[in-house]
């Protein structure tokens, strides 16, 4: 299976968005769409969070470089 990036997962919420917003559709499916969404959403946070901790472990490395000069 491709893993599959943010900016997929995006356009991805954005189409469900849209769906609960400008279609009549039942209860069924607007659950559904919605516990879609949630875990969308909760990919996204763990993509963010791996990205905000390499940014870290970056910064961190070139502080050190920089405090050897």
């Amino acid at each position: 299976m491709a893993q599959k990036n943010i900016q997929d997962d995006f356009q991805q919420l954005e189409k469900i968005i849209n769906k609960l917003e400008g279609q009549q559709i039942g209860l069924e499916e607007s659950l559904t769409l919605f516990e879609d969404g949630s875990k969308i959403i909760k990919s996204c946070h763990k993509q963010l969070k791996k990205a905000k901790n390499k940014f870290e472990e970056i910064k961190e490395e070139l502080e050190e470089e920089m405090k050897k000069d």
